[in-house]
């Protein structure tokens, strides 16, 4: 490929996704050509173009297209090009992964879809523990942001609950694949609170209206002279993620 010796002459990270931006647009057709002869014909392609495309897809912050290509390369178990030193499902979970952590420690969201997808995608692949940690801590990060959000809109409990609740089953599995991944300030910190959510009765419903009170037409006492009546942390805050793994 032309481009990859284009992109070789650049040394800036940040100008080389700029190259990658300009450059996937060149490759649309050839990419939808190859999907429908995989859907129509069964024809599949075990070049390098393909995962190369999928990886400059995660380069460029384009996940949903990424894992629309990942699910092809996973699928007809085509391999990524020899200059990567990972297989093709490790590389995926690690750099979406990644993607992720680096936008939530900085205070920013990130589609849970996405990552829900990459979990579904890559739950039976074989992968270093320490790279599936970074996948669960993701999802567990962007569920405690959630909630942190929910909680700052004045949302109910109930919602609080199940995003907290949420959250805390991945970074528990996460610090259970890789004890140094850095999630166990963020589950202190939701456990504490979902035990004092338990503990805490629910609010008393309103008293019930006396008998007859719907029938009652007696003027409110105001309107009677009656002067005796009465007038009633968070992802950024967690610890650093250990970088174990390729």
């Amino acid at each position: 490929m032309h481009d990859l010796r284009r992109l070789k002459e650049i040394q800036s990270i940040e100008r080389k996704i700029a190259a990658k931006h300009e450059m996937l647009p060149g490759y649309e057709a050839w990419i939808a050509g190859l999907l429908e002869a995989e859907r129509e014909k069964g024809d599949v392609d075990k070049g390098e173009i393909l995962p190369t495309i999928m990886i400059w897809c995660i380069d460029t912050g384009d996940f949903e297209r990424a894992l629309e290509l990942a699910r092809y390369v996973l699928r007809n178990e085509v391999p990524l090009p020899a200059r990567y030193d990972r297989q093709a499902p490790c590389l995926i979970a690690e750099e979406i992964s990644e993607a992720a952590l680096k936008l939530l420690n900085e205070g920013q969201a990130f589609s849970i879809d996405v990552l829900e997808q990459l979990d579904e995608l890559t739950a039976d692949e074989d992968m270093p523990d320490e790279v599936k940690a970074k996948l669960m801590k993701a999802i567990g990060f962007e569920y405690l942001r959630q909630a942190d959000a929910a909680d700052s809109g004045g949302e109910g409990e109930d919602r609080l609950n199940f995003l907290r609740a949420a959250a805390l089953a991945p970074l528990r599995r996460a610090q259970q694949l890789h004890d140094r991944c850095g999630a166990k300030t963020a589950i202190k910190r939701l456990e504490k609170l979902l035990k004092a959510a338990a503990a805490t009765p629910p609010a008393s419903p309103p008293p019930a209206a006396e008998a007859g009170a719907a029938n009652d037409n007696t003027p409110p006492a105001d309107e009677t002279g009656d002067d005796n009546a009465s007038a009633d942390g968070r992802p950024g805050e967690t610890e650093s993620p250990d970088n174990t793994g390729s």
